[in-house]
C-alpha cells in the first residue's frame, strides 16, 4: 500500500460516520482523479465501502473503513474472554483489576509457548 493510499485510510478510519470523497481529495491535497484512484484501489482491498450521496444536489461517496473480523485468540487468555466485551463498570484500563487479571493470563500464554 502507497503512503498516500494509508492517508487516505487514515483519513476514513478517523471519520466514524464516514468521509464524502469530494472532501478526501482536499485533506489529501491531491486532484480529485488522483483521489479517485486511491479510493478504487482501497475498495478493491476490501478496506473500505462506498455509499451514492448527494451533497446540494451534487453526487459523491461518503466512503467507510470497514470493520475487520476479529480474530478470536485476540479477546481469549487462558480461555477466558476479554473482560471488557460486556463489561457494565466505569472503570479505566488502567485500574482495571479484571483487566489486569486478563492480561496476566495472556503473559503467562505467552512465556509458556
Amino acid at each position: 500500500m502507497s503512503d498516500q493510499e494509508e492517508e487516505a485510510l487514515k483519513v476514513i478510519q478517523s471519520h466514524r460516520q464516514g468521509v464524502l470523497q469530494s472532501e478526501l481529495w482536499k485533506h489529501l491535497n491531491i486532484d480529485s482523479r488522483k483521489c479517485s484512484r486511491i479510493v478504487k484501489r482501497l475498495l478493491d482491498a476490501g478496506l473500505i465501502e462506498r455509499i451514492e450521496f448527494r451533497s446540494d444536489g451534487i453526487k459523491t461517496y461518503l466512503l467507510r473503513a470497514k470493520k475487520r473480523a476479529i480474530d478470536p485468540c485476540i479477546i481469549l487468555a487462558g480461555g477466558e474472554v476479554l473482560p471488557c466485551i460486556g463489561c457494565d463498570q466505569e472503570c479505566t484500563p488502567e485500574e482495571c483489576a479484571l483487566l489486569l487479571d486478563w492480561m496476566y493470563q495472556l503473559a503467562l500464554e505467552e512465556y509458556q509457548e
